[in-house]
């Protein structure tokens, strides 16, 4: 078995944590808190960072993550972390304590350490990128057109610290595994990338053993549309592996918790500042072209498929017809035309996510019956119901709302929504909040 060769990069990750310790300590003394015993409170938030940290995975970020996962991650530590900064006057008794003080203590440590953790990875990318440093050897076994993609990653962005020695083909006559493992000891490659659709079982099996004795990196990419291109999670029961077809991020209480706080505080802030006098205000206008109430409800099927009542603005004459609403619709009144085009219609659903059937952000509803027609014609569609309704979502902002008008507006409209529950962040959710209004603001061509 060989040895595995030195690397630095094992003690990058301690030295972002010990930066972050250092910045926590040393700026308690720039406040006059008036807590009654400093070292006391270093303890404390040193302990409790380390522990928020480790459950966070906050120091996880790769070499090849992407700006938002960190921006996410920092959200979710210091959203965490602030409850755990007051949470130390009620547990010690701090009643001199002065609370303004702490905040300006606690923002001050979020802008300096998440300066200088992008300060940090802006450096050591340009390391990578200008110097060549902290990389690694890297060869691929496969000839298509996903290696060739990853080819080209590794050879355009140098930031990633990556550099292709060369690509085995199995398929090729003159190809041995002999070569091709003498090939990765005499370069001293690091890491491995194998494309599975051109190994059979049995050649699969040689390459994880000599990675496993010669302790290189394996890692495969998936190449056909069956199973591989799932996103897979591997755990342990016990001492049996096992792999699970997806990870749903909102499954984890703390993103579940940091989720429904977000959309308490929003739609308090809109029936508050909106709802409460858009609504009497609505009502007055409708009753000039059609008597009737101010709102509509429409039973849909929320998270794990239950049925809950979906509120909105009336937007047509009264009618307990459930036909999907198409353009030119002569049941649409003057006043709902503008509130559909507007996307004001949708405001209501803010009491949903209130009484916590829906969220702000996640995939449409569709109506009851709607749902049963395209859970029996659309692969996968019942997927969407593993998280809450929202009240837009990714294929809306991505150009898939409104009328079902074609199978791909429907296939379409899953693919996004499958996304967005299989890589939900806080960020993300941002992100289509701003697109939404965007949209409301320029009106959009199936707004009807």
């Amino acid at each position: 078995m060989k040895s595995k060769k030195g690397r630095y990069s094992i003690y990058i990750k301690p030295i972002f944590c010990l930066v972050d310790l250092v910045l926590l300590n040393f700026l308690v003394g720039l406040f006059q808190t008036n807590l009654t015993n400093d070292f006391l409170f270093l303890v404390y938030i040193s302990v409790t960072w380390i522990v928020l940290s480790v459950k966070n995975k906050f120091y996880g970020i790769e070499r090849f993550s992407k700006v938002t996962h960190t921006l996410s991650s920092l959200i979710r530590q210091f959203l965490i972390f602030w409850l755990i900064v007051y949470a130390f006057i009620g547990i010690f008794e701090q009643p001199a304590v002065i609370r303004a003080e702490i905040a300006k203590y606690f923002v001050t440590i979020m802008f300096l350490i998440s300066f200088f953790k992008f300060l940090l990875l802006y450096l050591l990318n340009k390391y990578r990128k200008v110097f060549g440093g902290n990389f690694r050897n890297v060869v691929v076994i496969g000839d298509n057109s996903k290696t060739n993609q990853l080819i080209e990653i590794f050879n355009n962005r140098l930031e990633f610290g990556y550099k292709f020695q060369k690509k085995f083909c199995v398929s090729k006559e003159d190809f041995s595994f002999e070569y091709f493992f003498n090939y990765i000891i005499d370069n001293e490659i690091d890491e491995i990338y194998c494309s599975i659709a051109e190994l059979s079982n049995k050649q699969l099996r040689k390459v994880v053993n000599f990675a496993d004795n010669n302790l290189k990196v394996l890692k495969f990419i998936p190449d056909n549309k069956d199973i591989f291109t799932k996103k897979l999670v591997f755990n342990y029961y016990g001492y049996v592996p096992v792999l699970s077809f997806r990870e749903i991020p909102l499954d984890d209480p703390i993103n579940k918790f940091i989720k429904r706080s977000s959309d308490i505080i929003l739609a308090l802030l809109v029936l508050i500042c909106i709802l409460s006098w858009l609504t009497p205000l609505l009502f007055f206008l409708m009753q000039f072209e059609s008597r009737g109430p101010v709102f509509f409800k429409q039973r849909r099927n929320g998270i794990d498929y239950q049925e809950f009542y979906c509120f909105k603005y009336r937007s047509m004459k009264p009618s307990t017809s459930g036909q999907q609403t198409t353009k030119g619709d002569n049941r649409v009144t003057k006043i709902g035309k503008f509130i559909r085009k507007t996307s004001i219609d949708e405001l209501p659903q803010f009491i949903n996510v209130l009484l916590g059937d829906m969220s702000v952000v996640g995939p449409r509803p569709h109506m009851v019956k709607h749902n049963e027609d395209f859970s029996q014609k659309v692969d996968k569609f019942m997927v969407r119901h593993f998280v809450k309704p929202g009240i837009s979502g990714l294929a809306q902002v991505s150009g898939f709302r409104g009328e079902i008008e074609t199978n791909k507006d429907i296939i379409n409209r899953v693919k996004y929504d499958i996304f967005y529950v299989e890589n939900w962040s806080l960020l993300l959710d941002i992100k289509i909040v701003i697109l939404t209004i965007v949209n409301a603001i320029r009106g959009e061509e199936k707004a009807y």
